[in-house]
């Protein structure tokens, strides 16, 4: 018999099939299955009835029951809306459609009574609710009694076909009471229901859609939740253990000469604790005949560059080549310059390949890529181009790996035989509970320890009224011998007024600094490559004192010399963008600033931006903060959308739950690493069937 949840929607008695087009354009529900995983974002009591007088400015949403004592269509066309007044004993009401008009007027008669439901609003004074749910107070067909009755999330064209929130519950009602256990059978293992005291798995979805009260609701919210963060859990498990088992790599055996005599002669500072276990790390991987998959999440000047560098040494130490792929020429020439300063008095080989190397040079670095004589290749996407060859490419770091598609990322494995090992590197703190969601199938490491010496920035808030004090601020640094950063915000809805943005607060800068007292560097994404390399160069070797950058220089810009960063119209940057930025400054051993210019005029997000990046400067913290303040659905895409695509969870005010799902996942999985077990049947076969549901990666 075939599945009754995989019927399509519109063989559903009450929705047929204009309906059920629109319910698969609108809400994407396409079959019985997406209507029961349609889930009620609240429930009204029916019991609780207010009255109308009781309504100010500060209610939210409320439910009145009264007689309509009038209706009324005012405007034409577009400007068309229907307005229907109820009384109750304490005042009238205004309920207003401005889509649907048609359909509500059919629906609404004058003398009936009605059970109304929104949200309350004011309009000249008089209180209104406008397009409310509705349904006659004397109806039979009421949907539920005695039980907390669902709301729906639904949309005006829904609406004006007589599917709005309440009118789900209908559909739901008749569809459970179509199906049994055995549509909707249970798949988590006996011991985990009983450890966790969770209610079954047809009750959860009853009672989530029709709960008796509000603990039972919560129940059936905590199970189907489990549910969702588990199965992802399992997968991502399932995924990380069979590249463990079964993925082989190229064998690290041993510490060689060229690591030993970099670390002991040559490393310009003593490794912190944090850098030496990532190492450690590296070693076990490398040396284990798997294949290495692992990310390493950095804070800003944590040292993420000098472990790649000692991982590829330990490479070439075992007779392999390593590349590096950065997304910049700014980011790909500045590990050449870093690498090559510290690798200069040893017999190592390393080129930098960029889209503007000359083709004499680049003939020349192919040819020694492919017959082994270069140790080491730095670039941009030209490394992964077809006609880069390896004789034997052993270890790739991939720099800011999210600025990389997977697909190119996919492109270096092609570049050996067995596939090299892969270090992803990124100074975008990832929260943990991200972190073990999004990119469970790798292992990752964290460096959240920086070097010592270095001193914390200082960041302030000030408002754009205290300009003069802060440009007199900069004037003492400069004067000082330090250099200076003032960044412009780039919207990207218009690049032309961006460029007008910056221009005109360059020529601001400069009446604030004029010449030849001051010189100033600008770099911005309308120039060439050659005009932002030379405008760089000249703050690089001091002969600029200010910069004056849109966000080119979020990533990989080394300027020790530089103490002062100056965020122009800071409230309209991320979070982890202002931390980024924030990063360029404190890289010497002078006293450093970030200093966040803002209007007067700030919403409560940005003043809680603001106030976090004056608060702190861990990039673990802020991460944190910045998953809290924006959610989950902004972040859905950094890896893999379906891992992040869920229903009801949420990975920032689940996050005990989501620690739970995983301990229980990962020790299932360490006891029955295949689900071969009787007890885990129902969870293997439950996989399976949602198999094609998800694109797994196996592509870090």
């Amino acid at each position: 018999m075939a599945e009754i949840l995989s019927s399509p929607i519109e063989y559903l008695k009450g929705v047929g099939p204009q309906r059920g087009d629109l319910l698969k354009k609108e809400l994407g529900i396409f079959t019985f299955r997406d209507l029961l995983e349609h889930f009620p974002y609240r429930h009204i009591d029916r019991t609780k009835i207010n009255l109308i007088s009781s309504i100010t400015p500060q209610t939210d949403f409320i439910q009145v029951t009264g007689r309509v004592i009038s209706v009324e269509v005012i405007g034409e066309k577009k400007s068309k809306r229907f307005v229907a007044t109820i009384k109750d004993s304490s005042g009238t009401l205004d309920l207003v459609w401005f889509q649907g008009v048609a359909w509500a007027q059919k629906a609404i008669q004058v003398g009936k009574e009605y059970f109304v439901y929104g949200r309350a609003g004011f309009f000249q004074g008089s209180p209104q609710i406008t397009h409310p749910e509705f349904e006659m107070s004397e109806s039979e067909n009421q949907v539920v009694k005695n039980f907390l009755e669902p709301v729906y999330p639904s949309s005006e064209k829904l609406k004006a076909r007589g599917l709005g929130g309440r009118q789900f519950a209908r559909l739901t009602l008749a569809l459970l009471n179509m199906i049994t256990e055995k549509d909707l059978p249970e798949i988590l293992p006996d011991e985990i229901c009983r450890q966790l005291e969770l209610l079954p798995r047809f009750a959860a979805y009853q009672t989530n859609h029709f709960p008796a009260n509000a603990e039972a609701y919560k129940k059936s919210l905590e199970r189907l939740k489990f549910e969702e963060l588990f199965i992802a859990q399992l997968r991502i498990g399932l995924l990380q253990s069979q590249r463990h088992r079964f993925s082989k790599g190229a064998m690290f055996s041993k510490v060689g000469e060229m690591f030993n005599s970099f670390y002991s002669g040559y490393l310009p500072f003593e490794l912190t604790g944090a850098q030496k276990k990532v190492l450690k790390e590296i070693r076990k991987d490398t040396g284990s005949g798997k294949q290495m998959n692992r990310l390493l999440q950095g804070d800003v000047g944590s040292g993420k560059t000098i472990v790649a560098l000692l991982a590829m040494l330990l490479a070439i130490d075992n007779g392999f080549q390593a590349c590096m792929m950065a997304p910049t020429e700014i980011l790909a020439k500045q590990h050449l310059d870093s690498m090559g300063s510290l690798l200069k008095d040893m017999p190592i080989t390393v080129e930098l390949l960029t889209g503007s190397t000359k083709s004499k040079q680049k003939k020349q670095i192919l040819e020694q890529a492919a017959n082994g004589s270069l140790n080491i290749l730095i670039g941009t996407h030209a490394v992964i181009e077809d006609v880069v060859q390896f004789k034997n490419l052993g270890f790739a770091v991939i720099d800011e790996q999210h600025r990389f598609g997977v697909a190119q990322r996919a492109r270096l494995w092609a570049k050996s035989l067995i596939p090299p090992h892969i270090l992803v590197m990124t100074a975008t703190p990832i929260p943990r509970t991200l972190a073990m969601t999004a990119y469970g199938d790798l292992d990752y490491s964290i460096m959240d320890e920086l070097p010592p010496g270095r001193q914390p920035i200082v960041t302030v808030h000030r408002y754009e009224s205290k300009r003069p004090e802060v440009m007199g601020f900069l004037k003492s640094e400069i004067e000082n011998g330090r250099q200076v950063y003032i960044i412009f915000p780039l919207i990207e809805e218009s690049e032309k007024m961006d460029y007008e943005n910056l221009m005109k607060g360059y020529e601001n800068v400069k009446a604030w600094f004029p010449e030849p007292k001051y010189w100033i560097s600008m770099v911005h994404g309308r120039q060439s490559n050659e005009v932002k390399d030379t405008n760089m160069q000249r703050f690089l070797k001091h002969d600029t004192q200010i910069m004056v950058s849109t966000t080119v220089i979020e990533v990989g810009v080394n300027v020790p010399n530089a103490t002062v960063m100056v965020i122009e119209s800071a409230e309209k940057f991320g979070l982890s963008q202002l931390h980024q930025l924030r990063g360029r400054v404190g890289r010497g051993k002078e006293k450093s600033f970030c200093i966040l210019l803002t209007s007067h005029k700030l919403n409560n997000e940005a003043r809680e931006r603001i106030k976090t990046m004056c608060g702190t400067n861990d990039g673990f913290k802020i991460a944190e903060k910045d998953l809290e303040i924006r959610g989950p659905g902004d972040i859905s895409g950094t890896r893999q959308s379906g891992m992040l695509d869920f229903k009801l969870a949420d990975i920032v005010k689940d996050r005990q739950l989501l620690e739970t799902a995983r301990q229980m996942a990962w020790k299932l999985l360490d006891d029955d690493p295949d689900l071969n077990a009787s007890a885990n049947q129902k969870l293997k076969n439950h996989l399976n069937a949602q198999h094609g549901k998800t694109q797994w990666s196996r592509i870090s």
